[in-house]
C-alpha cells in the first residue's frame, strides 16, 4: 500500500490536550480514526506524530490527502 485509504471525506473534530503527543493515522486503515492503531505495519506509510500546542478542538484530516497533515486543509473538497 503506497496510497492511503480515504477514511472519510470530512475532517474529524477532536479535543486535543496541550502538551500531549498524538499519532495521526496516515494510511486510513486504523479502526481508531483519526489516530493510529498500527494498521499501517507492512506498508510504506507511517503515522504523523505531533504534540498539541494547546488544549483545543482541532480538525484532523479524514481524507488523508491534506498538505497540512495531520490538520485538515480542505483537500477533501477535491476528492471524488
Amino acid at each position: 500500500m503506497s496510497k492511503p485509504r480515504i477514511a472519510q471525506k470530512e475532517p474529524y473534530a477532536v479535543e486535543l490536550e496541550g502538551g500531549k503527543r498524538y499519532a495521526w493515522c496516515a494510511c486510513g486503515e486504523s479502526s481508531s480514526q483519526p489516530f493510529c492503531d498500527g494498521s499501517h505495519k507492512g506498508t510504506e506509510l507511517s503515522p504523523s506524530v505531533f504534540t498539541a500546542e494547546e488544549t483545543k478542538t482541532a480538525y484532523l484530516c479524514g481524507c488523508k490527502h491534506s498538505e497540512n497533515a495531520p490538520f485538515c486543509d480542505g483537500s477533501h473538497a477535491n476528492i471524488d
